[in-house]
């Protein structure tokens, strides 16, 4: 089902420059066995899963002198409708927050710059699946040859993008040690994903959106290339994480430019043992848009404000760490 086609570093490389199976440029070194002295840190590789080339950006921690080659945390970070990962690389920057922290981030590219977040098969995806077994593949690849640590894999993404997040840590809970989504919910009617298991989830999510409401999108306008999925509201789709994971009732409080609810999940739901702490958190942002709360880089036209009361990549990261409840 696998097999790694090409490694070649980024500063070289913007695209693919030979067949599948092509050896990897004289302009860098192969990464192929990963974790080496001569690794370069930002690459731009290929991974054939159910017979389709795909492909995703890796970039790597510098190594500790302690432990060059211990496992590291693995970040999945999923880019919106109609982007690819370098503009979520851009918009984001979650590259340089969690290198610095000594994990590993992979940007996986769409097809046709979008993601299968929901369960329905339509013209464009007829296999609503494929997109959650190539993260698997991606996952089980960078594990093998990155030292990826498995009990350390998370999700993220933007949009389109965050609903793929969410559907990820639905219907993988096992796989996951946490999952967040920007601007992106989970898919309800035809295309509904459900959570069936725990996991530390956080939803961050403009209380002004434009794009995709934050009560949610039940009954979306027809789209020519490609079927927008109907969406349940950023609430309901927090929610629905904490009941799979066994939560109580949540605690809302007001933060300074945001709100933030949280349930702590329960010890009594199946694999709840492995969550011990761990939460699902929604934060509605004051004045923002369908955007990335922090973010440097200028929305698209009728997207909405950016809010810069939050950081959403810091705190992605900060409750990846720790899942508890937050300050």
């Amino acid at each position: 089902m696998l097999a790694l086609a090409v490694v070649l570093p980024l500063a070289g490389c913007a695209t693919d420059s030979g067949p599948p199976d092509a050896a990897p440029s004289a302009s860098g070194s192969s990464a192929v066995g990963g974790g080496t002295a001569t690794a370069a840190p930002e690459v731009r590789a290929q991974l054939r899963v159910d017979g389709d080339i795909r492909q995703y950006l890796l970039h790597r921690p510098p190594a500790p002198a302690a432990d060059g080659d211990g496992p590291k945390p693995l970040l999945i970070a999923f880019h919106g409708r109609g982007a690819d990962a370098a503009e979520l690389r851009a918009k984001t920057r979650l590259e340089r927050a969690a290198t610095a922290r000594g994990m590993l981030v992979a940007f996986p590219e769409g097809l046709g710059h979008g993601w299968g977040a929901g369960a329905q098969a339509t013209k464009q995806r007829p296999d609503p699946a494929l997109d959650v077994r190539f993260t698997e593949a991606l996952i089980e690849h960078l594990v093998r040859t990155e030292r990826a640590d498995p009990d350390q894999v998370y999700v993220a993404g933007f949009s389109n993008g965050g609903s793929m997040a969410l559907r990820m840590a639905a219907e993988r809970p096992a796989l996951l040690a946490g999952a967040a989504s920007v601007s992106g919910q989970l898919p309800t009617g035809s295309a509904a994903v459900e959570p069936s298991g725990p996991v530390p989830v956080m939803v961050v999510y403009g209380a002004d959106d434009p794009v995709r409401p934050l009560a949610g999108l039940p009954s979306p306008p027809p789209d020519p290339e490609e079927p927008i999925l109907p969406t349940r509201s950023a609430r309901d789709s927090a929610a629905a994480f904490a009941a799979a994971g066994g939560a109580g009732e949540p605690v809302t409080r007001e933060e300074k430019g945001y709100d933030r609810t949280v349930w702590r999940l329960g010890k009594d739901a199946p694999g709840g043992d492995r969550r011990s702490g761990g939460t699902v958190q929604l934060l509605v942002v004051d004045d923002a848009g369908h955007t990335w709360p922090g973010s440097t880089v200028p929305p698209p036209e009728g997207f909405g404000p950016v809010s810069k009361a939050l950081d959403a990549t810091d705190t992605i990261l900060d409750f990846f760490t720790d899942p508890g409840p937050g300050h």
